[in-house]
């Protein structure tokens, strides 16, 4: 495994996700802001199970910790990149994340 930066904090803004290619790979960056005052930070790979569209493109669900596929409406959690509704079946990668000051780390496998 290895630890790759992925972007920096303030690429991201709280509530929003992005999509940054690291090692080559379509990342997903999700940054939810969190009831302590500071922030949750998920990574998902960025192409939909279902038919290779951006995930990154779709709606971020806050409350649920999801995203939508703005293609078909599939949703995939951003804590195990499981999908949760049809028409996604497989589940994308999810990715370990860690803030070290401005910089966002994920572990690619």
């Amino acid at each position: 495994m290895a630890e790759v930066r992925a972007c920096g904090v303030g690429d991201v803004a709280p509530g929003t996700m992005r999509r940054v290619v690291v090692d080559g790979r379509p990342v997903c960056v999700a940054r939810i802001p969190g009831e302590d005052g500071g922030d949750e930070w998920y990574a998902i790979g960025d192409t939909c199970s279902h038919q290779d569209f951006p995930l990154s493109d779709g709606e971020l669900w806050v409350e649920e910790r999801e995203v939508e596929c703005p293609q078909h409406g599939a949703t995939f959690s951003l804590r195990t990149g499981e999908p949760l509704t049809l028409p996604a079946t497989r589940p994308v990668p999810a990715y370990p994340v860690r803030v070290d000051g401005d910089d966002v780390w994920i572990t690619l496998p």
